[in-house]
């Protein structure tokens, strides 16, 4: 059987569903192209991370395909429910790259409280003629130590983002709707670990409190985080979104940080991806990635093992 991964799978994942008795295609197929590539080639299974559609209509026109798998969490480029009316199995894979989401939020906010996202820009320009007046631009950076992070979404990636938090000696509180409390463990390298335990509480309890924010919640209809919820934070706040684009109002997020209410603000996602607005991606107070959460070297590998296994054990059980 035929495995089609449309937006590439890891080296990991191509040896295992080689033993496993597939054939692996990595051929990049353009989106209007996608169902007569899976036809003509008699694929099984296709496989995507965020870039590449499986809707309805490629659904229908390909009969013969049996698994959908996407590398990572989000599955909104999928028509799931459909998919699995019509016998596909849906199947992603949702820890896998938990701990790598998590390490670029810090990023973002390591990059936010110490201006880096327009030091790197200004340090080639002026770093040779004017390196006192950038060293005094730059001096009133922050500490995240102390501080309070609020989490909005406190799944496996929201979970992983408060053990760093943790470890960073930072308060974290958290809201979900679905979760009402969790236990956290925080492992260290010698085996010794703590186990903390959460209790959630409101959004707007959330929002009122932190220092930091930073969201791990699914695609939404409307904002999680708009006009409203910029007004109820502290002054100076950080927010980073590395969930998806759309969950925070980009025209209020402009307007908060030009008003200083928002300090910075830390972007891996965006509204009108691939394409974000100009207005975001020059703003000297915007840290930006383009959607790079999972992309390690070590979430890769997991991403392509998970999913070359459950490929192997619902087709070859």
């Amino acid at each position: 059987m035929k495995v089609l991964a449309n937006d590439g799978i890891s080296k990991s994942g191509i040896e295992a569903l080689h033993k496993g008795g597939f054939e692996v295609i990595t051929t990049k197929v353009a989106q209007e192209q996608v169902a007569h590539f899976i036809n003509s080639h008699e694929v099984s299974v296709i496989l995507v991370r965020s870039a590449t559609k499986v809707k309805k209509d490629i659904i229908d026109a390909c009969p013969g395909l049996k698994i959908i798998g996407r590398g990572g969490v989000g599955m909104d480029n999928i028509d799931v429910e459909y998919a699995r009316s019509k016998g596909i199995q849906v199947i992603n894979t949702p820890a896998s790259s938990s701990e790598s989401v998590a390490e670029l939020v810090f990023a973002h906010l390591f990059t936010g409280v110490r201006f880096l996202q327009d030091s790197n820009r200004n340090m080639p320009l002026e770093g040779d003629t004017n390196f006192d007046g950038l060293k005094k631009a730059y001096a009133n950076g922050i500490e995240l130590r102390g501080k309070t992070l609020g989490i909005i979404g406190f799944g496996r990636i929201g979970q992983a983002v408060a053990k760093m938090g943790l470890g960073l000696g930072m308060k974290v509180i958290a809201t979900d709707k679905f979760i009402d409390r969790a236990e956290i463990k925080v492992e260290f390298y010698n085996g010794q670990f703590i186990n903390v335990a959460f209790e959630t509480q409101t959004l707007e309890e959330v929002i009122k409190q932190a220092d930091f924010i930073t969201l791990h919640v699914p695609a939404q209809d409307g904002y999680v985080i708009g006009e409203t919820e910029f007004e109820l934070m502290k002054n100076n706040v950080g927010i980073v979104n590395c969930a998806r684009g759309g969950v925070i109002d980009e025209v209020a997020l402009i307007k908060a940080l030009d008003s200083e209410k928002v300090l910075f603000a830390g972007l891996d996602v965006f509204e009108n991806e691939p394409s974000p607005e100009i207005q975001i991606l020059m703003h000297p107070k915007i840290s930006l990635t383009p959607h790079i959460g999972a992309a390690t070297l070590e979430a890769q590998d997991r991403i392509g093992t998970e999913l070359a296994q459950q490929i192997i054990n619902i087709l070859n059980p």
